[in-house]
């Protein structure tokens, strides 16, 4: 099993699968959303993961409805980042769920709880983080907010993956819809930066415009945060290029008069 899932809250489903199909289906309570709850379990012996209406949902078309639409809008995602989606199925003793990968690791919250924040896990929400939301707006993906609780670090690698954010697709995103991206990843980096045990002040400062009140004084898109994580600027990355240009430019000069 998962053991990164393990808590006093799980609780064990018994099957009726007769096919043998489905084993050790264990409800995980810290992975449930409002109309969702979300299932480790066996098929065909591979761990994976479940999705599924909270009983009080199951039956109601408008629900059901936002399942189907998360599942087809995940089934077309592909992003190392982003927990994939493998199959959709009526599941003895869950019903109707969206099957996933099995992210084997931490939820982020969690190594915010035991303090076990690490250099890397940093690095990985200054890039990883920022690859995943960048997909996800390319994609005009929307979806609930991303915080610590639906951020996954796997064991080994601490390799970072996105779950269970709910999905939806739109012909186009809004400024607003990117706006509280940027103000969602900025909340996540505030919080990891309280329990550091070094201050990071730049970090801080990144974290603080993201979260800004007014979205004017927001970053306008990922990649100017991204760019502002780097340590550069839209006017160093000109003057770069500027630079570069001139260069050429000296270089065919030369090479005209040599000839």
């Amino acid at each position: 099993m998962a053991l990164g899932y393990l808590s006093k809250e799980e609780k064990k489903i018994p099957i009726n699968d007769p096919s043998g199909k489905w084993s050790d289906m264990t409800l995980l309570p810290e992975w449930e959303e409002k109309y969702y709850n979300v299932y480790t379990a066996r098929k065909h012996g591979k761990w994976v993961m479940l999705k599924a209406l909270k009983p009080e949902f199951a039956d109601d078309p408008k629900y059901r409805g936002m399942l189907d639409r998360e599942f087809e809008t995940r089934y077309n995602l592909a992003h190392p980042n982003i927990v994939m989606v493998n199959d959709y199925e009526e599941i003895p003793g869950v019903g109707r769920a969206i099957v996933t990968d099995d992210a084997y690791g931490y939820s982020l919250r969690r190594l915010i709880d035991e303090r076990r924040l690490t250099p890397k896990i940093l690095r990985r929400l200054e890039t990883q983080l920022l690859d995943a939301i960048s997909y996800l707006q390319e994609n005009h993906v929307i979806h609930y907010p991303i915080s610590p609780d639906n951020i996954i670090f796997t064991e080994y690698t601490e390799n970072l993956k996105l779950l269970n954010v709910g999905y939806d697709q739109k012909e186009e995103l809004t400024p607003l819809d990117t706006s509280e991206d940027i103000s969602a990843y900025g909340e996540v980096l505030n919080e990891v930066l309280d329990h550091c045990p070094t201050r990071i002040p730049r970090l801080r400062r990144i974290a603080n415009r993201c979260m800004a009140s007014d979205p004017i004084r927001r970053y306008r898109s990922v990649p100017e945060l991204r760019l502002s994580i780097e340590h550069r600027s839209n006017k160093a990355l000109i003057a770069a290029i500027c630079a570069f240009i001139a260069a050429m430019a000296v270089l065919v000069v030369w090479l005209v008069k040599s000839n």
